[in-house]
C-alpha cells in the first residue's frame, strides 16, 4: 500500500475501549512513524477518534473553538496516518504519521516541540536521522577542519573508498565474533554511508520507506 492511500484502520483500534477524561477527551501525541520524531500533540474524542480512523488522516477536538479540526485542511499539512496506539491505561493515544510538507507547528515547524530555553532548536528522531542531520549541515555550511566536510569535498572517489573499508572492517569483526567490534565497525559504515546519501542528497527519510515497503 503506497503512504498516498488511507489505511484501513477502522479495526485498528477498539474505540469503545479508550477511557476519555471528564471532558470527553484524549491526548494524541503525534509522531513521524519514519524517525519517531514527536510533532505535536492535541486532543481527540470518540468522534474524532471514528474520523480519523475512518479517512486515514488526523482529526482533533479543538478546545478553544469547540469544534473538529481536520489538520492540514486549510495548510495542506495533512498528516496521513499510518498507525495508532494506545497505552497500558488506554488512556493516551500515539498516532505514527506521514506528514505532509514535513510541517505539523502552525508556526512553520517541523514539530511544535521546537523550544529549549527560548531557542528554536530541532527536536530530536532517532540516532540516525539525527547523525544525518548533522552531516547534511555540514555539507550546506562547509567547515574546513570537519572530517565530514572533508569527505564531501572529496566526492564519490573518497566516500565510497572509506564505505569499501569499512565493509571490510565489519566483515573481519563479524568474523572475529567481536560484540564491540562489530558494533563500532557497522557504526563507522552507517556513518561513511549516510554521507553518501548526502552527497548525493538523498533523503534518509527514503531508506526508511524502502525498508517500510519491504517490511509490508
Amino acid at each position: 500500500m503506497s503512504s498516498s492511500e488511507p489505511l484501513s484502520l477502522q479495526s485498528a483500534i477498539p474505540v469503545e475501549k479508550i477511557r476519555y477524561d471528564d471532558h470527553g477527551l484524549v491526548p494524541a501525541i503525534v509522531q513521524d512513524y519514519l524517525d519517531g520524531t514527536v510533532l505535536m500533540m492535541a486532543w481527540m474524542n470518540r468522534e474524532s477518534l471514528q474520523r480519523t480512523l475512518a479517512t486515514g488522516e488526523t482529526w482533533f477536538w479543538s478546545r478553544s473553538r469547540q469544534e473538529f479540526w481536520h489538520k492540514g485542511a486549510t495548510s495542506g499539512h495533512i498528516q496521513k496516518v499510518q498507525t495508532i496506539r494506545y497505552d497500558c491505561d488506554s488512556d493516551a493515544l500515539l498516532v505514527g504519521v506521514e506528514q505532509l510538507g514535513d510541517i505539523a507547528c502552525h508556526t512553520g515547524e517541523r514539530s511544535c516541540f521546537h523550544q529549549v530555553d527560548g531557542t528554536v532548536t530541532p527536536p530530536p528522531g532517532d540516532s540516525l536521522s539525527q547523525l544525518f542531520a548533522v552531516i547534511c549541515d555540514r555539507r550546506d555550511h562547509p567547515n574546513e577542519d570537519s572530517y565530514t566536510c572533508k569527505l564531501l569535498a572529496g566526492g564519490d572517489n573518497k566516500i565510497l573508498k572509506k564505505i569499501g573499508e569499512e565493509s571490510a572492517e565489519v566483515v573481519m569483526a563479524c568474523k572475529d565474533n567481536d560484540a564491540d567490534g562489530i558494533a563500532g565497525e557497522v557504526a563507522d559504515l552507517f556513518y561513511h554511508t549516510l554521507v553518501a546519501l548526502a552527497h548525493h542528497q538523498v533523503d534518509l527519510k527514503a531508506v526508511y520507506r524502502k525498508l517500510q515497503e519491504r517490511r509490508k
